[in-house]
């Protein structure tokens, strides 16, 4: 594999990065977001079932939001510390701030039944932790939203 160029997601130095929305890659007029909600690396991370429920709250709510149309895909980073999430359109990071201010405000605040967490709707509809899901939502919020700057916004140097 020597031979492979490096992708990009891989160039960013992970060292550096703090929990914040980065334009991860533009691909002609697709975007594609890094939702970072963990630092990288220092073992604070997700476990699967914070993850499935974010996938479930999240992509119910982005689907039946003002971007709707825009949404390709939402999933979790494989390394647990954060999503991705894929529109069609070339924004910036700060551009998408308000919709995900009120998208971890739903979950924070969310009660009841998790969307599509259901033997008919989800391959693994048990592995789920809205307590989890709702803490780290007001966290993210309270931390890294509700006054984001650049260097939330921006990927580090």
């Amino acid at each position: 594999y020597s031979d492979m160029k490096k992708i990009q997601s891989f160039t960013v130095d992970h060292t550096k990065l703090l929990p914040g929305i980065y334009v991860s890659r533009v691909d002609g007029d697709i975007t594609t977001y890094d939702l970072r909600t963990k630092k990288p690396n220092i073992g604070d991370l997700m476990d699967n079932s914070t993850m499935h429920t974010f996938e479930h709250m999240f992509a119910t709510f982005v689907r039946n939001s003002d971007l709707a149309d825009d949404v390709i895909y939402f999933g979790p980073m494989g390394c647990r510390t954060g999503f991705y999430l894929v529109l069609a359109g070339e924004y910036k990071s700060r551009d998408i701030v308000p919709l995900m201010k009120r998208m971890f405000t739903f979950i924070a605040e969310f009660e009841g039944d998790i969307p599509g967490a259901a033997a008919r709707d989800c391959g693994n509809y048990l592995d789920q932790n809205l307590g989890m899901a709702k803490y780290l939502s007001k966290k993210y919020l309270a931390e890294v939203l509700n006054d984001i700057t650049d260097e939330r916004l921006i990927y580090p140097e």
